[in-house]
């Protein structure tokens, strides 16, 4: 069987009552969990042991919160004021953790599906955004990351084209995979808005809601938006269910033509950081 899992946010105890409702064997099974697998929760390291574990069992994508660990590991970003990091960044072995997360994947194909943390753009197909994901992918697993982690942030550019390069061009694309929400029609991308689908500023539409979307017959699952709630369409998964915020875990199996949904709740409660 092969599932994918929404947002973990270091909710240890909530995944591992979710790999038991789903029966999850690594020696005959797989997982895909869709980013943010650390932060807000209480057992980030312990998510992260979990899913090492599971060896080639377990894909794990990255999302803003796992960027966010990297980044003040390093030293290029201030910790938050509710950050629940401590353990991973005092763990006498925290240059393992840290090395492994950098190893992880910002997008994958699995079952049919296009997995990513938050979203695409418009003009991107998905064998384009596979291809620009492994770009940062390399840079993160290379020497470079150092420096690409202290240039990662910020909201420039605003939208694609295919002539950007360098920093602009990586920055683009983890902004996109692990930001998006709404974006206008000609992809440009807008940061503020972070409520449900129905309160798009002016001239914005959800990201899979852009008519000219050119994955638009792709199967796309995705994570992050946790205001959204559980969308379960034929060719678009929704899946962060706020476990995190005291709503529920997620599991959508996709393999064999057979979708289920299963889900735990999570009694870490948590007020959304403002």
């Amino acid at each position: 069987m092969i599932h994918l899992i929404g947002d973990v946010q270091g909710c240890c105890d909530a995944l591992e009552r979710l790999l038991a409702e789903i029966g999850f064997s690594p020696s005959r099974d797989r997982i895909v969990v869709l980013g943010d697998l650390v932060n807000r929760g209480p057992q980030s390291l312990r998510v992260l042991q979990r899913l090492r574990a599971l060896d080639d069992a377990a894909t794990c994508l990255l999302g803003n919160h796992d960027l966010h660990l990297l980044a003040v590991a390093q030293g290029a970003r201030a910790p938050h004021r509710n950050d629940t990091l401590a353990d991973i960044l005092t763990a006498p072995d925290r240059t393992e953790w840290l090395r492994w997360l950098r190893q992880r994947r910002l997008a994958c194909r699995e079952a049919g599906w296009l997995c990513v943390h938050a979203g695409v753009v418009p003009q991107w197909t998905a064998e384009q955004t596979l291809a620009l994901a492994a770009e940062v992918e390399a840079m993160l697993a290379g020497p470079d990351a150092p420096a690409f982690l202290a240039a990662m942030y910020g909201n420039e550019p605003h939208r694609w084209h295919d002539g950007l390069q360098g920093i602009s061009r990586w920055r683009f694309v983890v902004n996109t995979l692990t930001r998006i929400r709404f974006c206008t029609p000609d992809g440009t991308l807008e940061f503020d808005s972070k409520d449900g689908a129905g309160t798009a500023p002016p001239g914005h539409l959800p990201w899979y809601q852009v008519p000219t979307r050119r994955t638009q017959a792709v199967p796309i699952a995705f994570g992050h938006w946790s205001t959204l709630g559980l969308i379960d369409s034929p060719e678009l998964l929704a899946i962060d269910t706020g476990c995190v915020w005291g709503g529920a875990l997620t599991a959508v199996r996709v393999d064999g033509g057979r979708r289920e949904v299963l889900q735990v709740r999570c009694e870490q409660a948590q007020a959304p950081a403002a």
